[in-house]
């Protein structure tokens, strides 16, 4: 089985990659998780939330981030106009049909202005399937939540590259703005190594909302050093 890494660019104005929300209180990470980026690929793949994710899941993730993005905070309503008839809250229906209930106020965070260049390493022939499906998806692609829509296209032409390492492809694919100001960049990188970051990201079912965890390092490179062979 041949092995290869697939790059994919996920920039917009906003995007929201929760990995603890509860109830009224929805959070987002500081770069992409992997449910949400999975989630995606399954959106390009035309895959049910019934379906398998072990092949997906197999895949090691990198991450190279652009554009550090601004935390920002929206207050979210749902329900709760008033009725036609009476002038009392309506309240919220269900679709499967379900108990009426009051207006529901909800914090949803997400990311300002980010941009990632998101990295997929492991079998060749998955990869070049999901990179075509990317370029030609099923369904509408969406940055963690469905409102939160690209503002470049997701597919990158050639971001599907054979005979490298995931961090090589993050650290030598060319940066979309280049300037003189040297900065640090931040790649967060899965590994197998315990003693670093645990995240519950990694999606069993989608159905079930059931995840398990793995494990991730943060490195950083000097931005003089990305494109370099």
């Amino acid at each position: 089985m041949s092995s290869a890494v697939l790059l994919m660019r996920l920039c917009g104005p906003m995007q929201s990659w929760g990995t603890q929300s509860c109830f009224s209180v929805r959070d987002s990470d500081r770069e992409p998780s992997k449910s949400g980026v999975i989630g995606m690929i399954c959106c390009a793949l035309g895959r049910d939330r019934s379906e398998a994710l072990k092949d997906l899941n197999d895949l090691r993730m990198g991450i190279r981030v652009d554009k550090e993005g601004e935390v920002e905070l929206d207050f979210h309503t749902a329900g709760g106009a008033p009725n036609k008839k009476d002038g009392k809250p309506e309240g919220v229906y269900r679709a499967s049909g379900g108990v009426k209930r009051e207006g529901i106020v909800s914090k949803r965070y997400y990311l300002a202005d980010a941009e990632f260049l998101v990295g997929l390493e492991g079998d060749a022939e998955l990869l070049n399937k999901i990179h075509y499906a990317v370029a030609n998806p099923k369904w509408p692609l969406y940055l963690g939540r469905k409102a939160f829509v690209p503002s470049l296209p997701v597919h990158i032409p050639d971001g599907l590259i054979e005979g490298k390492s995931l961090l090589k492809a993050l650290k030598e694919y060319p940066l979309r703005r280049k300037t003189s100001e040297e900065r640090n960049i931040r790649v967060v990188l899965e590994t197998d190594d315990s003693n670093h970051e645990t995240r519950n990201d990694v999606p069993v079912s989608f159905e079930n909302r059931r995840f398990s965890t793995r494990q991730i390092q943060n490195l950083f490179v000097k931005s003089s050093e990305i494109g370099g062979e």
